[in-house]
């Protein structure tokens, strides 16, 4: 008798609000095209970014990886829509940021190892969309706060110019965030990437 394997079925927009256990949500199929986070123990569906959001991520994501290249002692991964885990909340919490970058992630890796769960990212990007941005506005500025890896929230707004988008440094700094904001075509430095300049213009 041959037995037929079942493929799983798709979640997609009509499971926005869904409750998922962390297991539930890392191992369910999603529908291609939308975004999908666990927040407070419930599925978050958002639009895929448009073209402009996807260049700003390359420029920075290249920016970053280069950086890592040359300062391995300082960072030595940059993750590309990693996750993130939120202690201590009531229901499981995981935002995706669009990067994260870790310090000293190891790399004697095995399978058993690779699960988001075990690391904490120093530095975490998103780049505004306009039809979500209070969730990376409001929503996450108060979530990664609670992570007390990310020592920095950096938030890019191509909203006017995906080629010269503004720049808003969320930096912890006792108990709240310390703001900083850069206007297209300035640069960002900071103390926790000795060296790194970022000019925010001439993105694509």
């Amino acid at each position: 008798m041959i037995q037929r394997l079942t493929q799983k079925p798709q979640l997609g927009p009509a499971d926005h609000g869904r409750r998922m256990s962390y297991d539930e949500f890392m191992t369910s199929a999603y529908e291609d095209g939308y975004r999908y986070e666990l927040i407070d123990g419930e599925l978050i569906v958002s639009p895929a970014p448009n073209m402009g959001h996807m260049l700003v991520m390359r420029w920075l994501n290249k920016a970053l990886e280069a950086y890592a290249d040359s300062h391995p002692e300082v960072i030595n991964l940059v993750a590309v829509t990693g996750r993130v885990i939120v202690p201590a909340r009531e229901r499981v919490t995981v935002p995706e940021p669009d990067l994260a970058v870790y310090h000293d992630f190891p790399d004697d890796l095995t399978e058993g190892d690779l699960d988001w769960r075990r690391f904490n990212p120093l530095v975490v990007v998103e780049i505004l969309s306009s039809d979500n941005a209070d969730k990376d506005e409001v929503r996450n500025v108060d979530l990664y706060f609670q992570v007390p890896s990310i020592k920095e929230y950096w938030l890019f707004d191509p909203r006017e110019s995906s080629q010269r988008p503004s720049l808003r440094v969320h930096r912890r700094h006792g108990k709240q965030w310390r703001i900083i904001d850069i206007a297209p075509g300035g640069t960002y430095t900071t103390r926790l990437l000795p060296g790194f300049e970022l000019v925010v213009e001439g993105v694509w």
